[in-house]
């Protein structure tokens, strides 16, 4: 069955607008530009100015960021800016905000100077600590770098450090805070966290895992035993002690908590379930990497997945890679589209710009890590077209729920025994399998469009009627394929498995740590012989949503019961096609790559309750798709979508 035009787009269209106005967030789902603040002068009529053109070209906010630009070779001029955190500074923000909201525009802001958080207020009790004493790690591009201050870098193990931090930050901040509800942005947790550690973890360690720290900490790559002990811990303190303290200051304070949790040594997911709006970041992070934040967005009932696109998109440039720099101010709107698709089609439904300079009139001031957006891009011409075809796509990928009957087991044992990433691997800022940005889902798994999980999620879900059920999303059957599962996990899938869960465990998991559990053996052995758990996927009693030869990336929504094409009250799933060259998206991408995508058919075959029923999806060169399923199997496509070209 070809697909048909679609009369019910107006419809979702009109939906998604209703929920837009009644929601606290002007914004709705246009992108938002992170609004480098380098050095001024700040001005209130150029800041005005700029917003204006923001405005007028599509975008729904804004998130300010203060840098220092030190590679800027024209110098820096440190009476261009005001003294971070004081009067002037103040006043500054918070007029800003309010010309934000004069123009329905989101004002966010990241939480502090640079990252990671850090400053000259920072003491060396509250400063982050290392097994052998204070952490060499310090601040280099925040505005007070320029005044020649000390700027340490918060302890993120102990929620007092945060406090203390972002007291003094707060009450600077606050003003700019009333009206318009903002986020609080914590970029990427850019932190040295190899010896990451806290004097009082030693007593810590030893309670919970039976044994002292201290005769191996010195070479602990040397104890991949140990080392797991200590990853382990370090996650769980990190979780509790800053990033849900940090979502704690962020409500206390009457704003959202955005936040990029890799970065950290932490449980990805269940880092980026405890915050507000989990941010993902492409390219220098590959598409496939956002699945982890929208997952855990599923999984916690968040309607926000944001993600920091386009850093980065031919490459980092430097010395011995100069390329980047030849083709920045020369980006092309196709190739920022593969990108931007590539990141929906796994589950990102806001895109943050990265991002805007702030420039008085004839402004020099330039990030070279971001695609420049400006009155002089190269793209400006194409750009609010561009944006509300963003808006449009992210607005009815907001709608209904994730539609998925699988979750997979997210293997983050695997990757905390594991060592660095081999260099021929290592994209910039790269160097440990910990971080996960290789993990991802397997081919065969994608017509499922699995969630991952993790021993965390499964520990809040239940089983009823035979389907894991974890916050507001139900799986029929769980995949497991990983070497190492701790005792804590396998207690998990040995009580989901008693209670009737179909679960597919690829091979018998070792237990990771230096002193193993007696029972964990035998335990592994109970959950392999239950007739439910099976070792291949052809075992779990789930269906893929599609099937089809060399599918392309889709990311699918299920929808609320509405009145179809049929006249009767039916369900409805909305999916996403990105065009299949966005398979080939990643770090870098090639110049002008968008100018080789052609024409593409794909014959499609979605499972309904009315049985299965087929498509042939045309992908006209560059452009993407967005079809309606309803559950009675008529297949309609949405016109705004599958017309959207960019060159």
């Amino acid at each position: 069955m070809t697909v048909t035009p679609v009369r019910c787009a107006s419809d979702l269209l009109s939906e998604q607008r209703l929920e837009i106005a009644a929601s606290d967030n002007p914004a709705g789902s246009r992108p938002l530009t992170r609004w480098w603040w380098l050095q001024g002068p700040f001005l209130p009529q150029d800041i005005e100015s700029q917003l204006d053109w923001l405005a007028a070209h599509g975008f729904g906010g804004v998130e300010i960021a203060w840098l220092l630009p030190l590679w800027d070779p024209r110098g820096f001029e440190s009476n261009s800016i005001p003294r971070w955190l004081g009067p002037e500074w103040t006043a500054l923000v918070a007029s800003t905000k309010r010309a934000c909201e004069h123009r329905r525009l989101r004002c966010d802001f990241t939480f502090g100077s640079c990252w990671p958080f850090g400053g000259s207020h920072v003491g060396r009790e509250h400063a982050s600590k290392t097994f052998t004493g204070l952490s060499n790690q310090l601040l280099s591009h925040s505005w007070e770098s320029c005044q020649g201050v000390t700027e340490r870098i918060v302890d993120h193990l102990t929620a007092e450090a945060l406090r203390v931090y972002s007291n003094r930050l707060m009450e600077a901040l606050r003003p700019a805070l009333s009206g318009a509800r903002s986020a609080l942005f914590c970029d990427s947790l850019e932190v040295h966290a190899q010896e990451l550690w806290h004097p009082r973890l030693w007593d810590e360690f030893a309670t919970r895992f039976g044994y002292r720290l201290e005769p191996f900490h010195a070479e602990l790559d040397q104890h991949v035993a140990v080392r797991y002990d200590y990853r382990a811990l370090i996650a769980d303190v990190f979780l509790k002690e800053f990033f849900e303290e940090f979502v704690k200051i962020c409500h206390e304070n009457a704003a959202d908590a955005r936040v990029q949790c890799h970065g950290a040594p932490v449980d990805l997911l269940a880092a980026y379930a405890a915050v507000d709006v989990p941010e993902s970041e492409a390219i220098l992070f590959e598409p496939h990497f956002s699945r982890i934040a929208a997952s855990a967005a599923a999984l916690a009932g968040r309607p926000i997945v944001s993600c920091e696109t386009f850093t980065c998109i031919y490459g980092f440039p430097s010395s011995r890679n100069p390329e980047p720099s030849r083709q920045w101010k020369r980006e092309r709107l196709g190739d920022l589209r593969l990108l931007a698709d590539a990141v929906i089609a796994n589950g990102v439904n806001q895109i943050v710009w990265h991002g805007t300079p702030y420039n008085p009139p004839d402004g020099g001031n330039e990030f070279y890590a971001s695609v420049h957006i400006g009155p002089d891009s190269p793209f400006a011409s194409e750009l609010a077209d561009f944006n509300k075809y963003l808006e449009t796509t992210c607005g009815l990928l907001r709608l209904g729920r994730v539609q998925s009957d699988l979750a997979a087991w997210l293997p983050l044992e695997d990757n905390w025994m594991a060592g660095r990433v081999p260099e021929q691997e290592r994209t910039p800022a790269a160097n440990h399998r910990w971080e996960l940005r290789h993990v991802r889902i397997p081919r065969e798994l994608e017509s499922y469009q699995p969630l991952w999980v993790t021993r965390t999620f499964l520990a809040d879900g239940n089983v009823v009627n035979g389907r894991l059920v974890v916050g507001p999303q139900s799986f029929a059957g769980l995949w497991i394929d990983c070497f190492w599962m701790d005792h804590a996990g396998l207690l998990q899938v040995a009580r989901l498995a008693d209670a009737g869960l179909p679960i597919c465990l690829q091979r018998p998991p070792r237990q990771p740590g230096h002193i193993p559990s007696a029972e964990y053996s035998e335990l592994l052995t109970q959950v392999m012989q239950r007739p439910n758990v099976t070792t291949n996927l052809e075992g779990l009693p789930v269906l893929p949503l599609l099937e089809g030869d060399d599918l392309p990336l889709f990311w699918s929504r299920r929808l609320d019961a509405s009145v179809g094409p049929n006249g009767r009250l039916v369900g409805s799933r909305l999916y996403f096609f990105a065009h299949p060259e966005c398979r080939n998206v990643q770090y870098p991408l090639t110049w002008d790559q968008s100018q080789k995508t052609l024409a593409e058919e794909r014959r499609v075959s979605f499972r309904t309750p009315a049985g299965a029923v087929s498509a042939d999806l045309t992908f006209r060169p560059g452009a993407s798709l967005l079809v309606l399923v309803w559950d009675d199997g008529v297949i309609e496509s949405v016109p705004a979508m599958t017309s959207t070209e960019t060159g």
